[in-house]
């Protein structure tokens, strides 16, 4: 019911932003949680941001804290992870899911085939 994409990855240096865009067709999506995670190659997949369907709610990985924002405008049923202060470890496919705004996976019932973003040294 709820198809997600996924935009915005790209290869950066370290100390530089990106922005991630998860982008939803269907309305439902605006009354929904919605969280990022990431999974870097040879890695289990990892929580980073969550925001739940008003915006008000929002949690984050410790690991990346006082670096990256979730936020979400649900005129445009989208939901973007701001990303600053990029770090060699931030490199993975990011992924967006939405059903929750948990820690966990398997709490998020829509999941974006993810776009990759790679941050060098």
């Amino acid at each position: 019911q709820v198809q997600l994409v996924e935009s915005g990855g790209g290869l950066v240096q370290a100390g530089d932003s990106l922005r991630l865009s998860c982008a939803a067709s269907e309305r439902s999506f605006r009354s929904i949680g919605v969280g990022w995670f990431r999974q870097a190659p040879g890695k289990e997949r990892l929580f980073v941001a969550s925001i739940n369907w008003s915006g008000s709610g929002r949690s984050y990985a410790d690991s990346v804290k006082g670096r990256f924002t979730i936020s979400r405008d649900n005129a445009k049923n989208t939901v973007s992870l701001q990303m600053n202060s990029l770090k060699p470890e931030d490199t993975a496919v990011y992924y967006c899911a939405a059903g929750s705004w948990a820690a966990s996976m398997n709490d998020y019932s829509y999941w974006g085939q993810g776009t990759q973003v790679t941050v060098s040294s």
